[in-house]
């Protein structure tokens, strides 16, 4: 006797299949206790589809996903599942406000989720990574601060600070290294330079830290609507083709500090707001003016940097060495010992006011200087609130899906609106996270966002104390360091334009060239706004339309129904009615274009076809379906194009139902009056059940025919 397996369950009966005597078997359950005897191992789980089993001919026949088999005594139906389950409120199970506050709380600020468990042996970690992100990040914001914002070079370490530590609280990525970018920072400078008075250094600080102050509202004003989403906007060509036109402007930029043309560059009329295409043809006019020690420097600077960043990615054990450092504290001992700044190499100077500064100036609102342009600062601080957001929340998700955690959109966006309003208090320029940047902070491995606040600690000792030792830091190093982080920049365009090609996405691939050139040919300004109303115009364009889809009969069914372009099933359409099923919400965007879908449905029978075509469908028209199982909601507007399209079909005598109609819809669709004018036994479960009453009604009308005639 094959082996029992007994399931507590109500009586029921169940019928199986046994090979040996080719007969059905009714039995009947009783309630008892599981057990098992030891003969053979019976497996507790779903009947398994005309699976055989070694040793005997039994087969077993999947019954339902609660039906148990016994090679004995055949199926028996439980009457629950075995698999344990439990109810999810919506709601907080949190009695007092005081709970439900902490319960929020964590959540808006990661740092009180990591911190009350953090360890000794996670902090040695973090620390090692924060010392090495420092050893970037200084000379990163000197060379941004004075190379592409054109502030003093002390406002770069404010920034590094403030941004390294708000972020350490709020920012929800460890390895995202937030403080001053490239190509947000080439933008501070344009808006700095594109005002109608010329600003002195003061001047020119207070107006970073005002666009600073704007782009912190804005995207904390973003982050409570929700807008997150907003990291979709921007297409991934769009948003590649405007990176690639800010490296190249960058590059050349910098190619004339690096080969010590900035003073000829200031005789010959070049200024900060000149095009890209122009400073190329100043470099080729005057390369007989190059000076030759900067040139040689910053020669020297560069393959220094590239070739220890080369041989870091071919050695692991070498990860650690601080590259930009090194070339910093040689290049700044050179300079000092040799004197190069006697033969003509420009020198970062004096940066702050004595030998020992305070780390933050005192906290003070930012206000608008004389001359300067308030309309220009908010344009350009919303162009960078979006840029800076869709740069950076793209470089945090790609290490959340690496490292498997979980980034939100809008905590991110409130974190970085957080970093730039604090900062604007301390004479900030506005800063986002840098991609380059934090690949090498996660090459270090941080643990927690705590090795963020160690740089940013670091960064505040060395604004304090160590200030007076960068006086000999020749200008032509910091110029190579954002030569080489923009570079950085390009290292994912050649893939992106070889996957375009390979599935041959010309649309993507020429709104790449047009931001591209445009940027170059006019200005970063220009450039930033085409991007994003082109962003905006693609995506209206794609919901405009509805997604709506014609639905045929499966040949040689009855009651199947499948798209008619369902490449898996010959689907047929049926004569004289047309099934539409609706598969999203309805809005006044993207029902627009509902009645001509409609009209050329009824007459092509496909949207693909194109309307000068002749019509395919040769019946009138008596009956439509409509399947909107998809649409969730509907606003006013929707419901009204409804309506109207509704009573277009009333109008010509074609009947029309509604099938699947949510719940949420009902109401809207009872005060519109389309209820009224289909009549409520029109509106069923499926489409089977619409089917069912048209055939129904042809053969009633087919009767009434048929007894008319003499």
């Amino acid at each position: 006797m094959g082996n029992r397996f007994y399931v507590d369950h109500e009586p029921t009966s169940s019928t199986y299949v046994d090979d040996d005597s080719s007969s059905s078997h009714s039995t009947t359950g009783t309630s008892a206790t599981s057990t098992f005897q030891e003969d053979e191992q019976i497996n507790e789980t779903t009947c398994l589809q005309s699976s055989q089993r070694e040793g005997n001919n039994n087969t077993y026949l999947s019954i339902n996903p609660t039906t148990h088999c016994d090679t004995t005594y055949g199926c028996t139906t439980l009457s629950a599942s075995p698999i344990p389950s439990t109810q999810i409120h919506a709601r907080s199970e949190s009695k007092t406000i005081w709970r439900t506050l902490l319960t929020r709380s964590k959540y808006y600020i990661p740092v009180l989720q990591w911190l009350p468990g953090y360890s000794t042996h996670t902090f040695q970690q973090d620390l090692l990574s924060g010392l090495s992100l420092s050893s970037l990040f200084i000379p990163q914001a000197l060379s941004y601060a004075t190379g592409l914002c054109r502030l003093p070079a002390i406002h770069g370490l404010y920034t590094v600070s403030v941004a390294a530590l708000v972020y350490a609280c709020l920012g929800m990525s460890p390895e995202l290294s937030v403080g001053p970018e490239a190509t947000v920072s080439l933008m501070v400078g344009s808006g700095i330079a594109h005002q109608k008075a010329a600003l002195d250094p003061e001047a020119a600080a207070a107006v970073a830290s005002l666009t600073a102050l704007c782009v912190g509202v804005f995207s904390l004003g973003l982050s409570l609507l929700r807008f997150g989403f907003l990291d979709s906007l921007m297409s991934r060509a769009l948003l590649r083709g405007f990176i690639t036109a800010v490296a190249v402007t960058v590059l050349v930029q910098q190619t004339v500090f690096l080969l010590g043309l900035d003073q000829a560059a200031k005789d010959a009329g070049i200024t900060p707001e000149s095009a890209t295409l122009e400073r190329i043809g100043f470099i080729f006019a005057h390369r007989h003016a190059v000076h030759f020690e900067t040139a040689s420097l910053s020669f020297a600077a560069l393959v220094s940097l590239f070739s220890i960043s080369s041989i870091k990615r071919r050695i692991p054990r070498f990860q650690r060495i601080p590259e930009v450092l090194l070339v910093v504290v040689l290049s700044t001992l050179g300079c000092y010992i040799f004197r190069w700044d006697q033969l003509g190499v420009e020198v970062l100077g004096q940066v702050g006011s004595s030998s020992i500064n305070s780390p933050f100036p005192f906290p003070s609102w930012p206000s608008l200087p004389p001359g300067a342009d308030i309309q220009h600062i908010l344009v350009n601080a919303a162009m960078i609130s979006t840029v800076g957001f869709v740069e950076s929340i793209a470089a945090a998700k790609s290490f959340a899906r690496k490292h498997n955690y979980f980034v939100s959109a809008n905590r991110e966006l409130f974190a970085y609106g957080s970093v730039n309003l604090v900062g604007s208090l301390f004479q900030c320029f506005p800063s986002f996270g840098s991609l380059p940047r934090s690949k090498v902070h996660e090459a270090v491995k941080p643990k927690t966002q705590m090795s963020g606040a160690v740089a940013g600690v670091c960064t505040i000792l060395v604004t304090s104390f160590f200030m007076p030792y960068l006086y000999y830091l020749p200008s032509a190093t910091l110029s190579s360091i954002i030569f080489m982080a923009i570079v950085a920049l390009l290292q994912e365009l050649p893939h992106d334009l070889q996957f375009m090609w390979k599935v041959k996405a010309w649309q993507d691939m020429f709104m790449l060239g047009i931001i591209f050139f445009t940027t170059m040919i006019y200005s970063l300004e220009t450039g930033t706004a085409l991007a994003v109303l082109f962003s905006l115009i693609i995506t209206i364009r794609q919901t405009s339309y509805p997604r709506i889809t014609i639905m045929g009969r499966v040949k040689e069914t009855m009651y199947k129904f499948s798209p008619i372009k369902n490449p898996q099933e010959v689907v047929e359409h049926l004569e004289d009615v047309l099934i539409v099923r609706v598969d999203e919400p309805l809005h006044f965007v993207n029902t627009g274009q509902l009645k001509d879908r409609l009209r050329r449905l009824e007459h092509y029978g496909d949207l693909s076809v194109h309307p000068s075509e002749a019509s395919r469908r040769c019946e009138d028209l008596r009956y439509v379906i409509f399947d909107t199982g998809g649409m969730e909601s509907i606003d006013a507007s929707a419901v009204q194009i409804l309506h109207e399209v509704i009573e277009s079909y009333h109008d010509r005598g074609v009947h029309v139902y509604l099938v699947r109609v949510d719940p949420n819809v009902m109401p809207l669709l009872e005060k519109s009056g389309i209820l009224d004018l289909i009549g409520m036994d029109q509106v069923l479960q499926e489409v089977t059940d619409a089917i069912q009453a048209i055939e129904y009604d042809m053969a009633t009308c087919s009767v009434v025919v048929h007894s008319s005639t003499p």
